[in-house]
């Protein structure tokens, strides 16, 4: 057995115990038991906070408890840094520890729609790590890992982490601070809670706003009709070729290039580069995919049909199978 071999075997089996050990005692790990180690630390106290919270990252225990901690703990401002500092450490640490155990393996390994999933987080690059920062739609803990299994490029993870992380972390660090002000009676009490739940309100409405962005400007189906009709649009379909002759079919003039596909053959689509593009899918959330892709080549007029083939056959539009 190889030294390379060997680490990994322990690494994995020290992991496996420091998680193992980190569910059985979870129960104890909370904001008081937080503040007491942070209080016996003194002047080093931002400093175990910050290696507290890595850990606590690496080994699946519950962020938020530390966040709104930190708020209590530090204010809403040193509260803030200390917070996505930590969060940023742990998430790079985790993402390490898996790229370095499991990434080749799973390169190797990886099939069908795992690695299609993979290509697609890969393509995204930063972008991808950008969007699921703002909008948590995975476990932040798992992410982490997951996301050392694809190729994305560490700063590019780190950066976009640190970046994107901000505005939750303000969010839930005013939180933590303005519940502290509340136990403790503080002035301005009031103008303090609104000033956390406004912040979270702008978080909760992070997704709607981060899907719009990342969908770009789009049309409906009968604006869609139209342009056909007047053959001054190409239609980019950018489904499967299972799917563009499948169930739902495709529009006659439609040409297909998976979004999978698309980076490699972008330049059979070259002409387009300065005429109207109409992107569309099953519905429109892989259209959002080539529209950026497209739009990092220079094209100049990218569309997202609304709803796209659905809505297509919804409006009981002739389809070819």
């Amino acid at each position: 057995m190889n030294n390379n071999r060997l680490i990994r075997i322990l690494l994995v089996l020290g992991l496996i115990v420091g998680v193992s050990v980190a569910i059985v005692y979870r129960d104890h790990f909370d904001s008081v038991a937080l503040e007491a180690w942070i209080n016996d630390a003194g002047v080093l106290a931002p400093m175990v906070f910050i290696l507290i919270y890595a850990l606590a990252t690496v080994l699946f225990l519950p962020g938020s408890v530390i966040t709104l901690a930190g708020g209590a703990l530090f204010g809403p401002v040193a509260g803030t840094f200390l917070n996505l500092i930590g969060a940023t450490l742990g998430a790079a640490l985790a993402f390490l520890i898996s790229r370095y155990l499991a990434s080749e393996w799973i390169a190797d390994k990886a099939g069908g729609k795992v690695k299609q999933l993979i290509h697609g987080v890969e393509g995204e690059g930063w972008r991808f790590v950008a969007f699921v920062r703002l909008v948590p739609l995975f476990p932040f803990n798992l992410l982490n890992y997951a996301l050392g299994l694809t190729k994305i490029r560490f700063m590019h993870y780190l950066i976009a982490s640190y970046v994107f992380m901000l505005p939750g972390a303000i969010a839930y660090t005013y939180l933590g601070y303005a519940g502290r002000e509340a136990i403790g009676g503080g002035e301005g009490l009031i103008q303090k809670v609104l000033i956390a739940f406004a912040l979270l309100a702008v978080v909760a409405f992070l997704p709607r706003i981060i899907a719009n962005i990342r969908r770009g400007p789009t049309i409906d189906i009968a604006e869609l009709k139209r342009r056909i009709d007047n053959n001054d649009t190409l239609v980019l379909d950018v489904r499967t070729a299972e799917d563009f002759v499948g169930e739902q079919g495709h529009i006659d003039s439609a040409v297909n290039i998976a979004v999978e596909k698309l980076p490699d053959r972008m330049n059979e689509l070259t002409e387009y580069i300065e005429r109207p593009v109409a992107i569309i899918c099953r519905t429109d959330k892989r259209s959002a995919k080539a529209a950026l892709l497209l739009t990092e080549q220079g094209f100049h007029d990218i569309r997202v049909v609304r709803g796209g083939m659905t809505m297509w056959i919804e409006a009981n539009l002739p389809v070819i199978h």
